[in-house]
């Protein structure tokens, strides 16, 4: 079995069904009988899947639960490097840092975690999960997740600041950037921020200046297929740049995002990438070790 690399893993996209449903009806939550992504249904409609698996990751023992199932189920899928985001600003059942406090504890030594300030939000909120990660060596990274809108008054830009005392402290910048969006958004996530690796980047072969600064920079694109078609990003799996990028020297590696909704798991992203996409074993090999490579660390 090869050892496989995940670094860009939603721990509320990523429950096993099973705890799902018992948490559901432990608190008498009620949701759709086959809750998942489906092709084209853009990124809006996925992002409001997550009102039914936040509803029950809500208190500290449920997320330490889940962050804990995950490393076991990524290791019985052959996941050596593993790294697992979320927004602890979400899980309104204790306060932030004792719901982080819980992720670390499930995790236990076994993943990376990262705290994910999210598009639009004051970025005073962003600038309280670094706090949190400056005394805890178990958080590796920060993450901009979601997407714009146009009724958000903060842009893209207005992160820098936590992004800069990020840096400061060691810890790892990635962004979600470009999924489907102009790749004006990646430029601005690796000058602006600082970003180590972008997360979708799908659009980054649109500007060659882009293409280049993430070549120049030694950026790692978190490709994540199958999702990528799901929020519509792309039209179909076989569409997606990752060979392409691949044959640039630019830095990829697979990764699931939300495995719970787009029912796929590591190795299964892997294979879409060898099958649909045509990569070889030597690109194989290459976006394995792109992915142990990018993995963050606290220096």
């Amino acid at each position: 079995m090869l050892d496989l690399a995940d670094l860009h893993r939603h721990l509320d996209g990523s429950l096993r069904r099973s705890t799902f449903r018992e948490l559901a009806a432990a608190i008498g939550h009620e949701a759709p009988d086959d809750l998942r992504f489906f092709a084209g249904m853009g990124l809006d409609d996925a992002l409001a899947c997550f009102v039914h698996t936040l509803a029950v990751l809500q208190t500290p023992a449920t997320v330490e639960r889940v962050a804990r199932e995950i490393c076991e189920d990524a290791a019985a899928d052959g996941v050596t490097t593993l790294e697992i985001r979320f927004a602890p600003q979400l899980h309104r059942g204790a306060p932030p840092a004792a719901i982080v406090d819980a992720a670390l504890a499930g995790l236990d030594g076994r993943a990376g975690l990262l705290l994910c300030g999210l598009y639009g939000e004051d970025p005073a909120i962003l600038e309280g999960l670094v706090d949190i990660a400056a005394s805890r060596p178990g958080i590796v990274g920060i993450d901009l997740a979601g997407g714009p809108a146009g009724e958000h008054t903060f842009h893209l830009e207005d992160y820098a600041a936590p992004y800069r005392r990020a840096a400061e402290l060691g810890l790892g910048r990635t962004v979600h950037a470009g999924e489907g969006r102009p790749p004006e958004e990646i430029r601005i996530a690796i000058e602006v921020l600082g970003a180590q690796r972008i997360g979708h980047g799908t659009t980054l072969l649109g500007d060659p200046a882009v293409t280049e600064l993430v070549l120049e920079r030694g950026v790692t694109i978190e490709a994540c297929p199958t999702s990528n078609v799901h929020v519509g990003a792309i039209a179909r799996v076989q569409d997606h740049p990752l060979k392409r990028w691949l044959a640039l020297g630019i830095k990829a590696c697979v990764c699931t995002d939300n495995p719970f909704f787009s029912h796929v798991t590591s190795s299964s992203e892997l294979g879409v990438a060898e099958r649909e996409l045509g990569l070889d074993p030597a690109a194989i090999t290459q976006v394995l070790a792109n992915g142990h490579a990018a993995a963050f660390s606290r220096r």
